[in-house]
């Protein structure tokens, strides 16, 4: 993990970002290019034989880009970031370095359900399969990993109930089976959750999130550690073997720690495409210098309201883990120590009806299937958002027929109890 000597909002400003050698210009600057001039045969020969790094195509890198993953790096602790078209293409870009035909991962339970359906049924088009477990049970987590297992998938806090994951467990259980642990932070964002601190190896994020803020910019990223041998087992050969498509280099020998991400750029994103636009990327980097001011409104605004819908006749229950009454209270506070977030679930007592009733009574909250925006934001999964899940998927994942998502934004936390006190009543 890289220890900067500033602190994080420092870092959410500056960190990548340095003013235009030409210009002189203070914010980055959108990079709306496709290709770079190379300076000579020699150079571009270095450039695509990976001996010389530097921007080739701007499938594969770009200057507006590279910022941001320097950025999101720093903000998360690791040694280095890539960022793709979206969070799903994020996960994608994490597991496809690891993964050949065959093999598998065991991945939480409690996923949002877009997730559960690409670990479900896209991934087995690439011959990959996943092992659904309750994340909170070690016995179970211990017995599904197999020798084909090539890394543990979880998320730091749930989509969309709001669960948190026993990342020191999970990591600890990972090493032992010397895989890595994936961690989505994307409900967390590295402000509230270091998850690398708790012994997570690679980060995915779907940055259209919170830290864009704004619902203007899809865009993902994977943040990686460095503190993963590719070599020990011999079980990730695309890092530690001779590969192919660059007259057998060997990336863990020759990039060491940042073999992964030296992988993900040469590899992944040259045969995948799913690279990130720098307009999203400009965008994303306008919201990230404000993430730790608007988080802290996000926690302060969800804890006011999960405690007084908690009060209300009409719940049945909140499961939002900043609440004393649940039983992630505690381990929030130590994985989670600034708040819980501001993502979780009510169940209402009068059932389906009910929740069809106060969603399109609503005024200030939006009705749409994102989350961590600067808004307030409503969904019912089961019919949306994790519709294509089997009922007992659903179930797994705590969405009964009566429950509720609710990401909390940062208005007068007032104005969103009385908007929510008419709609229930």
């Amino acid at each position: 993990m890289i220890k900067s000597k500033y602190k994080f909002d420092t870092l959410q400003i500056h960190a990548g970002s340095r003013p235009d050698p030409s210009t002189g210009a203070r914010q980055v600057p959108i990079y709306q290019n496709t290709a770079y001039v190379f300076k000579s045969i020699l150079h571009a020969e270095a450039l695509f034989d990976l001996k010389e790094l530097g921007h080739i195509y701007s499938r594969l890198s770009n200057p507006t880009v590279s910022v941001l993953q320097e950025r999101i790096a720093a903000l998360e602790g690791g040694i280095g970031a890539v960022c793709t078209s979206s969070g799903h293409a994020a996960q994608i870009l994490a597991l496809f370095p690891l993964m050949s035909p065959g093999d598998n991962i065991i991945a939480s339970t409690r996923l949002y359900g877009g997730t559960i359906q690409q670990f479900t049924n896209t991934i087995e088009k690439f011959g990959w399969a996943a092992k659904f477990v309750d994340i909170d049970d070690n016995d179970k987590l211990k017995k599904s990993v197999d020798e084909k297992t090539k890394a543990i998938f979880c998320e730091s806090i749930s989509n969309p109930g709001g669960h948190i994951t026993n990342l020191v467990e999970v990591g600890r259980l990972s090493k032992s089976f010397k895989i890595p642990l994936i961690v989505d932070n994307t409900a967390a964002s590295p402000f509230l959750c270091n998850p690398i601190n708790f012994g997570a190896n690679l980060i995915v994020h779907s940055t259209t999130k919170y830290m864009s803020g704004n619902g203007t910019s899809l865009g993902g990223a994977v943040v990686d550690s460095g503190n993963f041998d590719w070599s020990e087992s011999g079980k990730f050969k695309s890092l530690s073997a001779e590969e192919p498509a660059y007259h057998g280099l060997k990336f863990h020998d020759t990039f060491g720690p940042y073999a992964f991400i030296i992988y993900s750029i040469a590899v992944s994103l040259r045969d995948l495409g799913m690279t990130m636009a720098p307009q999203n990327a400009f965008q994303t980097l306008l919201g990230l210098e404000t993430l730790s001011l608007r988080m802290k409104k996000h926690v302060s605004n969800a804890r006011k309201i999960a405690n007084w819908l908690e009060q209300h006749p009409k719940i049945d229950k909140v499961t939002y883990a900043g609440l004393k009454s649940s039983k992630y209270y505690d381990l929030a506070k130590s994985v989670l120590p600034k708040g819980a977030g501001a993502l979780f679930t009510i169940s209402l007592k009068d059932g389906y009806e009910a929740c069809i009733k106060m969603i399109n009574k609503l005024n200030l909250f939006s009705h749409v299937s994102n989350l961590g925006d600067t808004r307030s934001l409503i969904i019912h999964p089961a019919s949306t958002v994790h519709r294509q899940l089997t009922e007992q998927q659903q179930i797994n994942a705590g969405l009964t027929p009566n429950v509720i998502r609710l990401s909390i934004g940062i208005e007068d936390p007032k104005d969103l109890i009385d908007d929510l006190k008419q709609a229930l009543e």
